[in-house]
C-alpha cells in the first residue's frame, strides 16, 4: 500500500522541470495531485495524465498567475474544492532575472518577489486552516543553494530564496502543534530548462566542475527528496532546510 493514499497534493510550477516531477513521484506514492502552472495549459494538461498513469487516483490542473495579488488564494481554494482536501503543499514556482547588480527595474524586482516569496507565503497561509481542519500536513518550500550562498547576476532571487528558509523556520515554529510539518528543499544546480537557458556550454561546464561530485542534479532527485519530507520517515524533521547540491556549498 503507498504511503500516499487517501492523501492529496498541491504543487505550484508543475508543469515542467522540478514541479513536474515531483507531482509524478508523489503520484507514485498514491496521492491526489492538483498541478498548477501559469499559461501553459497544454504541458499541465499532459503532466497530469503522467500523473494518473503514474498511480494518482485523481489529478487536475488549473492556470494560476502567481504574481498577481490574490491568485495564491485562490488556487488553494480551486485545488480544495477538486480535492476535497489538502495534505501537501509544495511551493515550487519560481523565476529568475539574471543581471548585474544595479541593472534590475522595480518591476523586475516585484515580479520574482511576487512569485518566488509572496505567493508561497499567502499559498501557504491559506492552506493551514485546511490542513489544521482535517489535524495536520505538510508544506514544502522550494528554496534554494542560494538561499544559503551568494551568485553572481542573482541578487533578487537570492534574496527570495533566502526569505523563503526563513519563512519555513518561523512556519514550522508556530505550526508544528497543529501536526503541519514545514521544511524547505535547497536544490544545487539541477538539469532545467530553465537553469541551462541563458548559459552558454563553456559556462555549463564549468558549474558542474564547481560541484564535487562532477554533474548536476536531476529532477528526480530533487522530487526524491519531497518524497521522503512527507513521509512518516521524516516525521521528526521539522524546520529544516535540506540542502542537496553534490557538496557544492561544502568548499
Amino acid at each position: 500500500m503507498s504511503e500516499l493514499n487517501g492523501k492529496a497534493a498541491l504543487i505550484t510550477g508543475a508543469s515542467r522541470g522540478i514541479g513536474r516531477a515531483v507531482a509524478l513521484r508523489l503520484a507514485a506514492e498514491g496521492a491526489a495531485i492538483y498541478l498548477a502552472a501559469d499559461g501553459t495549459e497544454t504541458e499541465l494538461d499532459a503532466s497530469a495524465t503522467a500523473c494518473r498513469q503514474a498511480g494518482a487516483p485523481d489529478a487536475a490542473w488549473g492556470v494560476h498567475d502567481l504574481a498577481r495579488m490574490g491568485a495564491a488564494e485562490a488556487m488553494v481554494a480551486a485545488a480544495h474544492r477538486r480535492m476535497r482536501r489538502i495534505d501537501i503543499l509544495v511551493n515550487n514556482a519560481g523565476i529568475r532575472v539574471r543581471k548585474a547588480f544595479g541593472e534590475f527595474s522595480h518591476e523586475e524586482f516585484e515580479r520574482v518577489v511576487a512569485v518566488n516569496l509572496r505567493a508561497p507565503f499567502f499559498a501557504s497561509q491559506a492552506v493551514v486552516p485546511i490542513m489544521r481542519a482535517q489535524g495536520g500536513g505538510h508544506v514544502i518550500h522550494m528554496a534554494s543553494q542560494l538561499g544559503i550562498v551568494a551568485s553572481r547576476y542573482g541578487a533578487v532571487y537570492n534574496l527570495t530564496k533566502a526569505g523563503l528558509i526563513q519563512l519555513t523556520r518561523s512556519m514550522a515554529l508556530e505550526l508544528s502543534a497543529d501536526g503541519i510539518a514545514v521544511n524547505a528543499v535547497c536544490p544545487g544546480p539541477v538539469s532545467t530548462e530553465g537553469f541551462v537557458a541563458g548559459r552558454n556550454p563553456g559556462e555549463l561546464e564549468q558549474r558542474a566542475r564547481d560541484v564535487p561530485i562532477g554533474r548536476f542534479g536531476t529532477v528526480e532527485e530533487v522530487a526524491g527528496v519531497v518524497a521522503f519530507l512527507v513521509s512518516k520517515d521524516a516525521a521528526y524533521v521539522i524546520g529544516h532546510a535540506l540542502v542537496m547540491d553534490g557538496g557544492y556549498i561544502v568548499h
